[in-house]
């Protein structure tokens, strides 16, 4: 009987350690599954530890290369522009930098016979030098293919200058000549990050702007101006998100030279520039284009936003320093006065000289000024021969410049007196275009 308790006892006990090994198990189980769980933590940060030393070796290695070509060579970024000691651009290594082509004399002829008018002015004197796949655009025109334009403006002064005017100008020219839409993106939200400002002071400066922009003759009928802070969202977010997507960090670094000093801000920004080339984020115009090309007119320093999304003479004119620049609210005594007190000169030391040698074109800017704006190519020449050889003094070119761009400015100022309120809340309605390749 006792040996038969005490079997019954054994049974007991064995099913009690039974049920605590089965317990112990379940612990390391779940232990080994916590363990492993942090091992993969463990790993992805020490991945995630070695990119970002990579990005920083990277940032740090072409920050240092910057540094060196900033002290030795150019520097052509969007918020920068400037070259060693103050010289000038060399655009043939810009080219060859940004990966673009030379706009050459058969493709301006090209776009006369395309559009049975003649090149604007700033085709025919070089002003707009280089481009990206402008071939393409002209071979699908030909097609009967359309395509868009997309241009913009960063609003960080009450006023345009002429600088500002000129890309402007070359698009109305380009919208009349193909008779196709535009697009023009205020920027606002940009020079809040760039140049501290406030939101409603950002807004407030990008309508003034507007109506400048209108003031070059746009057609109401074929424009869509827009504000980032208004517009952005939607589609235009959707596609600012894939553009993001597809850069990185150290290409974004590589690209516009961030530091480790920016705010976020700045990096999240080249995206929503670049969305725009993308016909899909306007689905109010374009219902079912999605591949309807752009082009975009745009100064060279604007390049690496477009650059992006596809894997001046001595600087530019700034809107902080008011001598850099004509504005189209100087008067014609500003216009002269800074024509004649900033205005390099090729022009020699004295009259003898000048007689002797003749001007150096190279640098006058004042010829530059008139390469611009002056439309009559014949008198342009002439100035260049007489002056070029010491016939004409510096004085009479910039007399003569002078009344160019007095009659320039008060033409414009002219213009902008006439736009309303009204005029500007038409342009940036966000409306079909039905006429716009009409």
């Amino acid at each position: 009987s006792k040996t038969i308790q005490l079997m019954g006892d054994s049974d007991l006990v064995m099913s009690e350690l039974a049920k605590i090994m089965k317990q112990i198990e379940a612990m390391r189980q779940e232990f080994k599954s916590r363990f492993d769980s942090m091992q993969s933590e463990i790993k992805a940060l020490q991945e995630t530890t070695k990119q970002h030393q990579a990005a920083l070796e990277t940032y740090k290695k072409e920050d240092d290369e910057r540094d060196q070509s900033k002290s030795s060579e150019q520097v052509v970024n969007p918020w920068e522009v400037s070259a060693k000691d103050g010289g000038k651009i060399d655009y043939d290594k810009l080219i060859d930098k940004f990966g673009c082509k030379r706009l050459d004399k058969s493709l301006i002829d090209r776009v006369q016979r395309l559009t049975s008018r003649e090149p604007h002015v700033f085709l025919r004197r070089g002003v707009f030098f280089a481009h990206r796949d402008f071939d393409k655009i002209l071979d699908a025109y030909e097609r009967g293919d359309m395509f868009y334009l997309y241009t913009g403006r960063g609003p960080s002064s009450e006023s345009l200058h002429l600088g500002h005017l000129i890309p402007f100008l070359f698009t109305k020219y380009l919208q009349e000549a193909f008779k196709v839409p535009v697009v023009i993106q205020i920027t606002d939200d940009e020079k809040c990050m760039w140049k501290n400002l406030k939101p409603k002071e950002s807004k407030r400066l990008g309508r003034e702007n507007v109506k400048d922009i209108i003031a070059c003759g746009f057609d109401v009928t074929k424009t869509f101006i827009f504000s980032n802070f208004d517009f952005y969202g939607g589609v235009f977010h959707e596609n600012a998100v894939e553009v993001s997507k597809c850069v990185t960090l150290n290409k974004a670094i590589a690209i516009y030279g961030f530091s480790g000093e920016d705010h976020i801000g700045k990096l999240s920004f080249p995206p929503v520039q670049a969305a725009p080339s993308f016909a899909s984020t306007f689905p109010h115009l374009f219902p079912g284009e999605e591949n309807l090309r752009c082009l975009i007119p745009c100064a060279i320093d604007q390049d690496p936003y477009f650059r992006m999304t596809r894997d001046g003479e001595n600087g530019k004119m700034s809107a902080s320093d008011p001598n850099s620049a004509i504005y189209v609210t100087d008067t014609a005594e500003e216009i002269k006065n800074k024509i004649n007190r900033y205005a390099f000169s090729g022009g020699q030391d004295s009259v003898e000289k000048h007689r002797e040698v003749g001007a150096n074109l190279e640098v006058d800017i004042p010829v530059k000024y008139l390469s611009f704006f002056m439309e009559d190519d014949t008198e342009l020449e002439h100035i260049k021969k007489e002056y070029g050889e010491g016939r004409m003094l510096s004085g009479e070119v910039k007399k003569r410049l002078t009344e160019v761009l007095t009659e320039t400015v008060e033409r414009h100022r002219r213009a902008r007196a006439n736009v309303t309120d009204e005029m500007v809340e038409a342009f940036m309605a966000m409306r079909p275009l039905p006429s716009m390749f009409e």
